[in-house]
This record gives C-alpha cells, sequence and structure tokens, in this order.
C-alpha cells in the first residue's frame, strides 16, 4: 500500500514506521524536514507546514494515498487542514487517553462522546493539551464522520527513548532524594511501551475497523511501587514535599484502559509488569552514569 506518514521521524512514531517498511508498504513521511531521520532510501519524503492550509494544499495536490498516518495533529484546525485537501482510503489519526474526562477504571471508547460535546475551531495554544485533543477528534465525529478514519487513543508511552524524561524524573529524585511533589503516589495508572506503540498503529494498516481505539499494555501500577522499587535497588530514599519539585503525572487518577477493541482484531498487547522495571532499571544505569 502507499502510506503517508505526518511526522513520525521520532519517538515510537520510527518503530511505527520501519514496521510498515517491512510488512512491504511505499511509505512517504511529510515533515518540516528540520529532524534528521535514519530511514535512508526506504521512505520518500514530502517538505510541509502543518499550520499552513495553502501550503498543506501545495504539497498534496494530486497525490493519492492507501493510508495516511497523522502523528502530528494535535486541535480541530490541524485535523481541517489535513481532512479538506488529502485524497486517502484510511486516515489514522494519533489521539490521546487525555480525551477521557475523565479516565476511570476499564475506561472504554464510548466513554467519550464526541459528537454530545461542542465542537470549536481552534488552534493548539488556545487550550490545554487535553481539550485540543478532545477538539480534533469533534472535528472528525462532527465534520468528517463520512470519511474512514481511525482516532489511536494511548496513556502514557514510555521508553528508553522517551524524550518526555516523566518517568526519568521520579527515578532520578528517589536516587538523588530531591524533594518531590505528588498528588497521586497511590493511583495506579496504565502505560503503554514506544516499541509496541509503534507496531500497533502499524498493524492497523489494513484492519477494518472505524472510529476510536484504545490502546494500552495490561496491567496498571503505581508511582509508589515504582519508587519503592527504586529505593530497594538503589538503598536510597525517595523525599515527598508541598513545596518540591512538581512531578509529571500529576492530576492524574486511577485508571485502566480496556483495549478489547484492539484485542478483537488480533493484536495482543504485552504485561506491563513484564517490562516496567526493565526500563526502570535502565533508568537508575542513566542517573549512575550522569552522577
Amino acid at each position: 500500500m502507499k502510506i503517508l506518514v505526518l511526522g513520525g521521524t521520532r519517538f515510537f512514531g520510527i518503530p511505527m514506521i520501519n514496521e510498515l517498511i517491512q510488512q512491504g508498504h511505499e511509505v512517504t513521511i511529510a515533515t518540516r524536514q528540520t529532524t534528521k531521520d535514519n530511514f535512508g532510501d526506504a521512505v520518500k519524503r514530502i517538505q510541509i507546514e502543518r499550520t499552513n492550509p495553502s501550503q498543506m494544499e501545495q504539497a498534496l495536490k494530486g497525490k493519492h494515498f492507501d493510508v495516511v498516518y497523522d502523528k502530528i495533529a494535535y486541535c480541530s484546525n490541524d485535523i481541517k487542514n489535513i481532512m479538506d485537501v488529502i485524497d486517502c482510503d484510511k486516515y489514522i489519526y494519533m489521539s490521546s487517553t487525555a480525551v477521557y474526562e475523565p479516565k476511570k477504571l476499564d475506561t472504554k471508547e464510548e466513554d467519550f462522546d464526541s459528537m454530545g460535546k461542542e465542537l470549536i475551531w481552534c488552534n493548539r495554544a488556545d487550550f490545554p493539551y487535553d481539550e485540543i485533543k478532545r477538539q480534533a477528534e469533534c472535528a472528525l465525529w462532527q465534520k468528517y464522520n463520512d470519511r474512514n478514519w481511525i482516532a489511536v487513543r494511548y496513556p502514557f508511552v514510555i521508553g528508553e527513548d522517551d524524550y518526555t524524561e516523566r518517568l526519568l524524573f521520579y527515578v532520578e529524585h528517589t536516587m538523588k532524594s530531591i524533594p518531590m511533589k505528588i498528588d497521586n503516589v497511590d493511583a495506579k495508572m496504565g502505560y503503554i511501551r514506544s516499541d509496541e506503540a509503534g507496531k500497533f498503529m502499524a498493524f492497523l494498516a489494513n484492519k477494518n475497523v472505524q472510529g476510536a481505539i484504545n490502546g494500552c499494555s495490561k496491567g496498571i501500577i503505581s508511582l509508589r511501587e515504582i519508587i519503592d522499587y527504586v529505593e530497594r535497588k538503589t538503598g536510597s530514599k525517595a523525599v515527598f514535599l508541598d513545596t518540591g519539585d512538581e512531578a509529571p503525572y500529576n492530576g492524574e487518577p486511577e485508571y485502566s484502559i480496556n483495549t478489547e477493541k484492539a484485542e478483537s482484531l488480533g493484536f495482543q498487547f504485552s504485561d506491563l509488569k513484564d517490562w516496567i522495571y526493565g526500563l526502570v532499571d535502565y533508568y537508575i544505569k542513566l542517573v549512575e552514569m550522569k552522577s
């Protein structure tokens, strides 16, 4: 198939594109070309400016793709800028479980009603991240419901290649006894490993499914469990203070993500506790090397 990927040159976009190449697809990546990639001659390239509708139209004019992956749409105007100009059979949007108001235990796709929420045409800076992602989905559901699209909803994506370093925050602060302000230390939460996040996206290329679909590793874990593990492994002691550094997962409720829809297609997600402690070990070594 002819596949266009908007973005995809870092984090879990890399394993996604590698998987698509291995599956034998003809892959084109569309970016501003400010980030170097290592795909070489295995992909074609288009230069785009996502927030410029006329430039997007000019760059994509006359081109047809079987599947379009959009990893860099955040808001409803981003959706409009691509959906009004793209010629494709399937559009796969990288959404987020941040759309749920709020997430809860056994969060299912239907727990966010994109049709019942007012659509606001907005830009990325107009609202916080969770709201602009909701508005992006509202645009798909309310204005482009006649198109063949999928909205993939992930919780926190983590891995050795995680440029956000959010999980690393907890490891480093614990090992160095740097005070942390954590408001949800006992809340159990879900995650997905970065390589698995990319592979699931690629898996959807030829699957007959539409609408929202969750992806998440099996199981949940609390920050206290992770911090306790770091303390046991390193002999360090975490310091919790209201005046400490604001922790990156603050404000998140206890939740789990239901993935029955994805699994019904034949995809099996890994068990979270089979790999997360190995990732924590990686971060422990990273902190030790930096010290």
